[in-house]
């Protein structure tokens, strides 16, 4: 299982002004976080709770059609191409990442055994989206369009753009390059799914974009690319079932969720920075960011007061932004708490030569690649630690299937109890829905009439 180290969250190493005496606050809320993770476990079955994720581990028969499905087409595509954005990307983009060789789309077909390419088109710059089309055969290319609405602008423009390409292409058999995930029954997708006879798996009800990542949502791309689905679904139960313990004391998702609670509440660290020492993790950082930000950032409580709650998730990387954020980390605001992910074992190994041992990177020879990397992950913590900036530590055995998805499932858990710490509703996103109606207005869709005028008078004098 991934280990969590929050030793230098505690006042006895970093000083009270800056830390918590963890003792007393895990003993304070272990009643709290007990009913906090009952009432989670027992509503998740119940419809409109939003909770559905935590059972996508448990979900055989996605599995069973997904492994299907990749089996069908296997060799029958040089490339994938998700048509998605937010959370219907960033879980596929953070996963495929770090579990695929690195730079998988620049090896040979033989060196990547037979498995397609694949790309994410996670946004609608023109300028990039008409670069991935001229370097894609779409004859080759079977395209996956994710949004559960079926009405997602960005990603239902895309779909417009590359259906019709594919069409003048190919011709009636345009159909056999798409495959949809959306919602089973409603929304505009899934009405065009049916009548284009395109294939389709379904987003479950109650599962919001941001907790889709084992889902069809991200188990599909994983298993056209060869990824070991069954070795992800092992990681998720096995730790759905560690989080499952009511025990703050066992818990590493109640524990990850309260430090960082008390810390913005208590203390005023109200920014939340993940910062994994492995390049193959870095996107799970983006992926992150999205998770905390929309989930836990609300004007609203659930008892209909005005809070404006929320800590802000940055992204940083290991050991790249010790070069470029570390100086405002440890001689800036004190209004940060670290999360440092820690791989204990690499795929590979990487020998630094004994050369220029007479000048002053002679100490470098001789070591590892591997060996300065953790080295520069303890010599930050420690540096923070020096100027009382709190920090935690997430520790992975390896970069897996297997762990990835404990990580991820954990960090899911985590921000559902942080939202309930916060008495907010950490599955809605009323100020995104807010800016997706504008765009709506802007781009003339009918019944938003009243909207664009008002909006027009805005864009006047803003």
């Amino acid at each position: 299982m991934i280990k969590l180290n929050y030793r230098n969250v505690n006042s006895i190493v970093i000083g009270s002004e800056n830390g918590l005496d963890i003792d007393s606050e895990f003993m304070a809320y272990k009643v709290v976080i007990k009913r906090i993770i009952t009432d989670l476990n027992q509503r998740k079955d119940k419809p409109s709770q939003w909770l559905q994720w935590m059972n996508l581990g448990y979900s055989e028969e996605t599995v069973w059609y997904v492994k299907e499905f990749a089996s069908m087409v296997e060799n029958r595509f040089d490339n994938i191409l998700v048509l998605g954005i937010g959370g219907s990307a960033l879980g596929g983009i953070a996963i495929t990442e770090a579990l695929l060789k690195p730079y998988w789309n620049y090896l040979t077909k033989e060196q990547r055994k037979g498995f397609p390419r694949i790309f994410f088109m996670d946004n609608i710059d023109p300028d990039s989206m008409n670069g991935l089309i001229e370097l894609l055969d779409l004859k080759k290319t079977l395209v996956n369009v994710i949004t559960k609405s079926g009405s997602t602008a960005e990603t239902m423009s895309q779909y417009m753009i590359i259906k019709d390409l594919m069409e003048k292409e190919l011709g009636d058999d345009y159909r056999k390059n798409i495959v949809v995930t959306t919602d089973q029954k409603v929304g505009v997708l899934r009405q065009l799914a049916d009548q284009e006879g395109y294939k389709t798996f379904v987003i479950p009800d109650d599962v919001g974009g941001r907790f889709s990542v084992f889902s069809a949502v991200g188990l599909l791309p994983f298993a056209l690319v060869g990824l070991d689905i069954d070795m992800i679904m092992s990681g998720v139960k096995d730790m759905d079932l560690a989080l499952k313990n009511t025990d703050i004391y066992e818990n590493i998702a109640a524990q990850g969720a309260l430090i960082q609670y008390l810390m913005d509440i208590k203390l005023g660290k109200n920014i939340s920075v993940m910062m994994p020492y492995s390049s193959r993790l870095k996107y799970v950082s983006d992926w992150y960011v999205q998770l905390w930000a929309e989930s836990l950032g609300k004007e609203y409580n659930n008892n209909g007061e005005r809070v404006n709650v929320g800590p802000t998730p940055v992204k940083a990387l290991g050991a790249t932004d010790q070069h470029s954020q570390i100086q405002l980390y440890n001689e800036g605001p004190n209004n940060k708490i670290i999360t440092f992910i820690r791989v204990e074992n690499f795929d590979t190994k990487l020998e630094i030569p004994k050369i220029f041992e007479y000048t002053g990177i002679g100490y470098l020879g001789g070591k590892t690649v591997n060996d300065l990397l953790n080295a520069e992950a303890d010599s930050t913590r420690v540096a923070l630690t020096d100027y009382s900036r709190p920090t935690m530590t997430i520790s992975l055995e390896k970069v897996d299937e297997y762990n990835l998805a404990q990580l991820l499932y954990m960090l899911e858990v985590q921000t559902a109890i942080a939202g309930e710490l916060y008495n907010i509703n950490a599955f809605n996103q009323p100020g995104v829905e807010q800016a997706k109606n504008y765009t709506y207005a802007l781009m003339g869709r009918a019944g938003y009439e009243d909207s664009a005028n008002s909006l027009q008078e805005k864009l006047v004098t803003i």
